[in-house]
């Protein structure tokens, strides 16, 4: 037997799949696992040619504990050696690849000589590529004849258009003979299971691999002639797919395909109203079309948590806003605007609706856009006239119908050229944009069917008849057990993989990543973390390197070595100190980056009634120290305080941290205590801290930030909060862990404030009858 042998490499690297590819067969192949990322970085996208890039292409064989993502599986004995043709990638929302392969020869896994960072085996050659006029021997060549003409009436049942039968059957007569039970297998003819096509991939002998897939032609034939005679029994339910119907009891019976027949028994045991069962029916009917490796297969089942930790207000009214669209079947409504800190992941939520909904994406950035025709584009009568931003949009998304995240929104800008902001009121409201005309291409564009999503970092700056058209989500920046649980799950494994690490060389403990949560980092999002790990990262992959055996070097960190690693700490965050004089009071502020308790301080001395404020503050606060002193004025009987000491005293209040901007009106009732506790001589309460703005006439009024401040105030050790009666609600969303282990006071007014926040009584206070009974029962 004459044939032309392939010179294929000893060493081969070795591209896992959940597939099977056979000899002479061309397969795209999705590349998702790290290995399989790492080949490709490593020895495809580096050659000059792809011709000369020949990889083993091996089944993988998955087990209950493994995912299509997983470096973890068993690889079948044998593969197939493929010449790679074509590849196409992204980086967004992660780094994917596709692989085009033709597949070549038959090989055997001899021994794994590597592991990472990808696998490459030893292996041995199996077969060859047959010459055109390869001599068999006579049952073998029967045998080809057989299948032969099997495959052509099989081809003759299915329902192909005249183009595609005749295509069918000019590749079944040309194939050479040893290549056609491989290419028979291949096509879309024979629903084969992956063990039956691993059973045709394992036959090395060319009869018993013929042998193998007579009886699966055999089957497909009988189950299309079954489809003339009725079913006796619910298991012979016969299933339409791709235009073909096949009899769903076969071996070749898809995993896929017994997901969509759950869901349709599931849909129809469930009772739902007319309208939303037309809804669940043509969304089954498209799932079921759907090719099992398109992305909207596995996307329709996501929701958010895959790639965002918390952000649970937001995540919920993505899934409503998502929800109501779908049963609507339109878009029209508001649109939806995430306010908040940087690095909290509102422009990767955007991304995230786009993947889940199986649509395009597209980002405009608008930070400083000063010209309406950035939105509505050029008049063509100009010289280097375009279309605007939205119509570009569209045009690189090869869609009507992308998620278009406008970033930035809060930051456009107004120059001479006119008003990009009035421009996007037209985009942006529902009941103009089906009619929209960009200046260039003049005339009317239909954008009702674009999802719009805007991002900002202050709701402040929006431009009031914009912020009218949107619906304000606000996103809040993380808690430090909300980055504890992003490190874990999310940015240790990101940084892992791009320093070339792995879990085992290096782990990080609980307490070291606290450390650097604490005294590495100060913000709100999570970027700066990222960057921390990625130096931790790299100081431990100079170690690896240095190391005699790399793929045994295994690190793992605690405070010590971190401080050792990242320096001194760059951050430091409050902690409680006992309040030991009068004139001190300890307040809780809000910021960008989360909670903080705050020490106010003052003193006087005698002179004409003059107060001074030094700290950065804005006018809120200005206003609000102003209220506290002139209450403390007009109440000073009531706390034994002669009033003309008061008058006759130049007030000086300090807030620490002077070169931090501070401004709000939640520090209202901090002011009215530290200046009771400064005439009064009186210390105020241990571990006590209190937020909550105040009212000429002395009533307690909600504030913000509720979360943050609380959560501050326990990690820096307060035990006693006072907060206003009005934002007993807001500690709903205050974890449970936190709760417990600080008492909460609400307030109506100040003068529950006072007795409360002082372990001296105050009996002419004491005797108000503005005083609630719960306060009264705390004394």
């Amino acid at each position: 037997m004459s044939s032309t042998e392939i010179a294929i490499p000893r060493r081969l690297p070795i591209l896992s799949v959940n597939k099977v590819l056979l000899p002479g067969t061309n397969m795209r192949l999705p590349v998702q696992s790290t290995k399989n990322l790492n080949l490709v970085q490593s020895k495809i996208l580096g050659r000059n040619t792809l011709a000369s890039t020949i990889v083993g292409v091996v089944p993988s064989e998955y087990t209950d504990n493994t995912t299509q993502t997983s470096d973890d599986l068993l690889l079948h004995p044998i593969g197939v050696a493929a010449v790679v043709v074509q590849v196409t990638g992204t980086n967004w929302p992660r780094t994917s690849y596709t692989l085009l392969v033709q597949g070549l020869c038959r090989f055997k896994i001899d021994s794994i000589i590597q592991e990472t960072p990808y696998v490459v085996a030893a292996v041995t050659q199996l077969d060859h590529l047959p010459e055109d006029h390869e001599v068999l021997e006579e049952n073998v060549t029967n045998l080809i004849e057989e299948l032969r003409n099997k495959a052509n009436t099989l081809v003759d049942m299915l329902n192909l258009s005249p183009n595609v039968l005749q295509k069918m059957k000019k590749i079944l007569s040309e194939v050479p003979n040893n290549q056609l039970p491989d290419i028979t297998a291949s096509l879309s003819l024979v629903q084969a299971s992956h063990n039956e096509k691993l059973s045709i991939l394992d036959a090395i002998d060319l009869n018993k691999r013929i042998s193998r897939l007579l009886p699966l032609v055999q089957k497909q034939i009988e189950a299309l002639e079954s489809i003339k005679r009725p079913p006796k029994d619910k298991d012979s339910i016969i299933a339409i797919r791709g235009g073909r119907r096949i009899d769903t009891r076969l071996p070749g019976r898809s995993n896929d395909e017994d997901d969509t027949e759950d869901l349709d028994e599931k849909l129809s045991n469930a009772g739902l109203p007319e309208a939303a069962k037309k809804i669940a029916d043509r969304e089954l009917k498209r799932l079921k079309k759907m090719p099992p490796a398109m992305p909207e297969h596995a996307m329709l089942r996501m929701d958010l948590d895959e790639d965002h930790y918390g952000l649970d207000d937001l995540k919920k009214r993505v899934v409503e806003y998502l929800a109501v669209r779908r049963l609507k079947n339109s878009l029209r409504g508001p649109i939806l605007c995430f306010i908040g800190p940087p690095g909290v992941g509102k422009t990767s939520v955007g991304q995230s609706i786009a993947k889940t909904l199986g649509r395009k994406f597209h980002r405009i950035a608008l930070g400083g856009c000063s010209d309406q025709s950035d939105i509505r584009g050029h008049r063509r009568t100009y010289i280097g006239s375009m279309p605007g931003r939205i119509i570009q949009g569209i045009k690189q998304a090869g869609t009507k119908n992308p998620v278009i995240l406008l970033d930035e929104i809060d930051k456009l800008g107004r120059g001479i050229h006119g008003d990009p902001a009035a421009a996007l009121l037209e985009v942006l409201d529902p009941a103009q944009n089906f009619s929209f005309t960009d200046h260039y291409v003049n005339t009317p564009f239909d954008l009702s069917q674009v999802l719009f999503v805007a991002t900002a970092n202050q709701q402040s700056t929006i431009p009031g008849p914009l912020l009218d058209r949107m619906e304000v989500i606000t996103v809040p920046g993380y808690t430090r057990d909300d980055k504890l649980h992003i490190s874990k799950r999310h940015l240790i494994k990101k940084q892992l993989q791009e320093h070339g690490l792995t879990d085992k060389n290096l782990t990080f403990t609980d307490e070291a990543l606290m450390e650097i949560i604490n005294k590495y980092t100060l913000e709100a999002g999570v970027r700066n973390l990222d960057r921390q790990i990625a130096a931790v990262c790299r100081s431990i992959a100079v170690k690896v390197a240095e190391s005699k055996n790399p793929e045994a070097s295994n690190f793992t960190l605690d405070v010590t070595e971190i401080n050792q690693i990242l320096g001194p700490e760059n951050f430091e965050y409050e902690k409680w100190e006992s309040v030991t004089q009068p004139g001190v009071a300890i307040g809780l502020a809000w910021t960008s980056v989360g909670g903080k308790i705050m020490y106010v301080e003052a003193s006087r001395i005698t002179g004409t009634g003059k107060l001074t404020l030094t700290g950065q503050l804005g006018d809120v606060m200005k206003e609000s120290a102003t209220l506290a002193l002139n209450w403390l004025k007009s109440h000073a009987p009531l706390l034994d305080i002669v009033t003309e000491t008061v008058e006759k005293s130049d007030v000086h209040i300090h807030f620490p941290a002077g070169a931090v901007p501070k401004d709000g009106p939640s520090a209202g009732v901090t002011i009215v205590t530290v200046l009771v506790s400064l005439f009064t001589d009186k210390v105020v309460r241990s571990r006590t801290a209190m937020t909550g703005e105040l009212t000429l006439r002395g009533y307690v009024l909600p504030v913000g930030g509720i979360k943050e401040k609380v959560i501050a105030a326990h990690q820096a050790g307060i035990r006693r909060v006072i907060l206003p009666e009005k934002n007993e609600k807001n500690l709903v969303k205050v974890p449970q862990s936190v709760k417990d282990d600080i008492e909460f006071v609400f307030v109506k007014n100040v003068r529950e404030v006072i007795l409360y926040a002082f372990d001296q009584t105050f009996p002419k206070l004491q005797k108000s009858e503005t005083l609630s009974d719960s306060i009264l029962s705390k004394l």
